[in-house]
């Protein structure tokens, strides 16, 4: 094979390879029923409007295949062996008006594996409606509530579609938004033991639609949809990630940076003229070793006149990373003042340990 023959087998090799849908290679073909062996929430939010479904499972990507979401209308999990065409098609009947029981009722009735199913749905104005199959992996089973359907098939036990209802009921008026609490239900129905089987893949998912003005940028109003495809504690890892991008406080240790390298930045910036210049020289003082206000500003003057990014230009305040350790050195050495630096900090920096 000529090089150049070589080249656009490659070339369409890559093609091939790129134009597969990116799923999971554990899914079935097109066509077949997704499964998805898991436990979920189905709820509202009466006074917001919201609506969402929280689930975790030991397969890939449930997030992809089990909630479906729409805002003003309501919520729908559809699991076990999953048919995915359920979300919209419930969701396009209590929009219609239908009640959740008429709308699950309607779109079983022609569906010949109807007893491998396990379905919550929940609409704003329609109420709740919940399915599981007989041929339901056991344990299985579900609960419901004035705002929820929880529901799990192949579960170590009821406790843990219990946990999953106990929880959203205590969070009922506690002004959390519905994503919180559906995460909360989900952490709680873990902690009982959640899905029985070991050893696979795991994830987990939550998606939240809001009709209010001005909560969603997006045109179908989801507001919240975080999908962790795979991950060894997917559960914990949904909350890591909606609590950090929605920076609750505790996502991130909190405190004022104090140590020795805060004392030399003070000498070396002094030593340029940008931290208390009119001082021939550094008093001693108590709290020296604490990055002050005061000394992040100097860090900032510093910056900006170096030309690195600053506060104004989108860098943290008083920031000092290798780089403007670099330009701070370059400027002392410029001005002569290096040596009697390094001379200076030399008992601070020693290692007595």
């Amino acid at each position: 094979m000529s090089k150049r023959a070589a080249f656009a087998f490659l070339v369409s090799l890559w093609v091939a390879i790129e134009a597969k849908p990116q799923e999971p290679a554990a899914w079935p073909a097109p066509g077949e029923d997704l499964v998805f062996h898991t436990f979920s929430i189905a709820a509202i939010d009466p006074i917001t409007g919201e609506s969402g479904v929280a689930v975790t499972t030991r397969n890939p990507c449930v997030g992809n295949g089990v909630p479906w979401v729409r805002a003003g209308v309501g919520a729908v999990a559809t699991q076990a062996s999953t048919r995915t065409e359920y979300g919209n098609e419930i969701l396009d009947l209590l929009a219609a008006g239908h009640s959740a029981e008429e709308a699950l009722s309607r779109t079983l009735a022609h569906d010949e594996r109807a007893a491998h199913r396990q379905i919550g749905a929940i609409g704003l104005k329609g109420g709740t409606a919940q399915h599981t199959g007989d041929e339901t992996r056991s344990w299985s089973g579900e609960l419901a509530g004035r705002n929820y359907a929880a529901q799990g098939n192949s579960l170590v036990g009821p406790e843990v579609v219990e946990a999953l209802a106990r929880s959203f009921e205590s969070t009922e008026g506690s002004g959390r938004h519905l994503a919180d609490r559906l995460i909360a239900a989900l952490e709680a129905g873990q902690a009982t033991g959640g899905d029985a089987r070991k050893g696979r893949t795991q994830s987990a998912a939550v998606i939240v639609a809001d009709p209010r003005e001005g909560h969603s940028r997006r045109p179908d109003r989801v507001s919240t949809h975080v999908n962790v495809c795979e991950n060894e504690t997917p559960v914990a890892e949904l909350r890591r990630i909606y609590d950090t991008i929605g920076q609750t406080l505790g996502f991130r240790t909190l405190q004022q940076y104090s140590g020795r390298d805060v004392v030399q930045l003070k000498i070396m910036l002094h030593a340029l003229g940008y931290f208390r210049a009119g001082q021939s020289k550094l008093a001693s003082e108590n709290g020296a070793s604490i990055y002050t206000e005061e000394l992040v500003t100097a860090v900032d003057v510093f910056r900006k006149a170096e030309g690195l990014t600053t506060s104004e230009s989108g860098s943290p305040p008083g920031l000092i990373d290798r780089d403007t350790v670099a330009v701070l050195w370059a400027r002392l050495e410029e001005a002569g003042k290096a040596p009697a630096i390094r001379e200076q900090i030399k008992e601070i920096t020693a290692v007595r340990r």
